[in-house]
This record gives C-alpha cells, sequence and structure tokens, in this order.
C-alpha cells in the first residue's frame, strides 16, 4: 500500500492509502492530480533509511512545490523561513539547547530580533 496526494492548485486537499494498481483502474475527473506521498519522509530524510520521497510526508492543508518535487506545511510564522534542503520551515534563531521547554513569541521576534523562544512555565 502506498499513500497519494490530492493537490489542487498546489495544495493538497485529501491523502488516502492505496494499492498502485488502484490508479490503474480509477477514473477521477474532478481538478487536480494525485501525486506519491512516503509517510516515513520527513526534511529529506527516509526514517528507515530508503530514499525520501518529495522530501516530507503530504497533510492535507500543505503545499506542493512541482518545481521541486517536494511537499511542505504551511509558514508557521510571518519570520520563519523555507529551508530549500529539507522544506522544513526553520525560526530566525536557533532553539535553545538547554534542556529546557520553549515556544515561539512572534510579537517578542517583531520588537527584539534577539528574542523569540520564550521558556515554557
Amino acid at each position: 500500500m502506498a499513500h497519494y496526494a490530492k493537490v489542487v492548485d498546489g495544495k493538497v486537499v485529501k491523502v488516502i492509502v492505496a494499492d498502485t494498481e488502484f490508479f490503474n483502474t480509477f477514473v477521477d475527473d474532478s481538478p487536480g492530480e494525485w501525486i506519491e506521498t512516503d509517510y516515513d519522509t520527513y526534511g529529506d530524510q527516509h526514517r528507515l533509511g530508503g530514499v525520501a520521497l518529495r522530501k516530507n510526508y503530504a497533510s492535507v492543508g500543505d503545499s506542493y512545490d512541482h518545481t521541486n518535487d517536494a511537499f511542505y506545511s504551511p509558514q508557521p510564522f510571518a519570520s520563519w523561513k523555507l529551508n530549500s534542503t529539507t522544506f522544513l520551515w526553520e525560526s530566525p534563531i536557533t532553539y535553545p539547547s538547554d534542556g529546557k521547554y520553549y515556544y515561539w513569541d512572534e510579537s517578542a521576534y517583531q520588537s527584539d530580533n534577539t528574542k523569540g523562544w520564550v521558556e515554557r512555565s
């Protein structure tokens, strides 16, 4: 079984699990196209050591970049940039590595671009 994403105008609108042979007889005359996606692909890496497929597993609401053959999630914050290799969003400030838990505060970053990660209380 494989996973397939229905993409309409660059947006994932549905994800299904089906045998490859299913598409030999399946008739879908609605707009868009079905594109295979791999549940074990994340950040252009395959979790089980296989070959990564289309940078990331597709979810409803994600985008599909035809030029780079990549699925990616919606931008979480205005200041975050899309990594052109992994197609994952990256914060402008590295997540602290002190073992504590943090959340991103976009307003803190906008008022002082040296801040953004706020420790969870």
